[in-house]
């Protein structure tokens, strides 16, 4: 795939890109200019909705906790906003600690982020729910982000490319461009000692493995989890697998 193609740069938001040209189930291809995952989109200049609009979007999907979204609002004319909010609990808990007096070492660290993701699986199978019927409800291009367009929108993205029969090599990689991707700013992340902030601001490999590995472990697979917590029917399944997949 052919990167030039797949990532839009745009000025104010720095992790967005097309979930499309990926291969996927039976050797179909996931889909060009139908689904985007990004970063926040509260810094977007005026180009840069311009360039948004051109794409056809009719949709944003927040999954930012009601605090975040409310911090940094943003609107683009003629795309209709979705709140499914995933509350930020490992800031929450970071900052509790940090007020604390309590400075967690860089394992220690990752050993919440991994905590945090296992809380992507089992408490939030009906927000994953609520993401994947709007696709297949809305024929129209997508984006899906969080703040930073990593941990929320990172499962998120990794789930739907599993479900549409990417392989996990390839998921992976997606997953972690956005190390290369993400421009951090002071004023999304908070204060907190460099070797925290340097965990909790990127990605690595163990955080989304430690989802699948829940995923296999507690539901047999993916299509156990979406058929599960998730609560999507197989006619669902392969319908949004036609729409997506050509």
């Amino acid at each position: 795939m052919n990167d030039t193609l797949k990532h839009s740069v745009l000025q104010g938001a720095s992790n967005f890109r097309d979930l499309g040209g990926y291969t996927g189930a039976d050797g179909r291809v996931v889909r060009r200019g139908r689904v985007f995952r990004s970063d926040h989109l509260a810094g977007l200049t005026a180009q840069d909705m311009a360039a948004l609009q051109a794409l056809g979007l009719t949709h944003s999907i927040d999954f930012r906790g009601e605090a975040e979204a409310a911090a940094e609002p943003y609107r683009i004319a003629g795309v209709t906003q979705l709140a499914l909010s995933i509350e930020p609990t490992v800031v929450r808990r970071l900052s509790a600690l940090l007020a604390s007096g309590e400075i967690p070492s860089t394992e220690e660290t990752v050993a919440l982020m991994c905590e945090t993701y296992l809380n992507f699986v089992h408490q939030h199978g009906a927000t994953i729910a609520r993401f994947l019927r709007h696709l297949l409800a809305h024929s129209t291009p997508v984006v899906f982000h969080c703040t930073a367009g990593k941990d929320r929108t990172g499962f998120a993205a990794a789930l739907l490319l599993a479900l549409l029969g990417v392989e996990h090599a390839t998921i992976m990689q997606d997953y972690l461009l956005t190390n290369q991707l993400y421009r951090r700013t002071p004023s999304a992340e908070g204060v907190g000692p460099a070797h925290v902030m340097e965990v909790v601001w990127q990605v690595q490999p163990v955080f989304l493995q430690t989802a699948f590995d829940a995923i296999d472990r507690d539901y047999g697979g993916v299509a156990g989890y979406l058929a599960g917590p998730v609560g999507m029917h197989t006619d669902d399944l392969a319908h949004l697998r036609q729409i997506l997949l050509r």
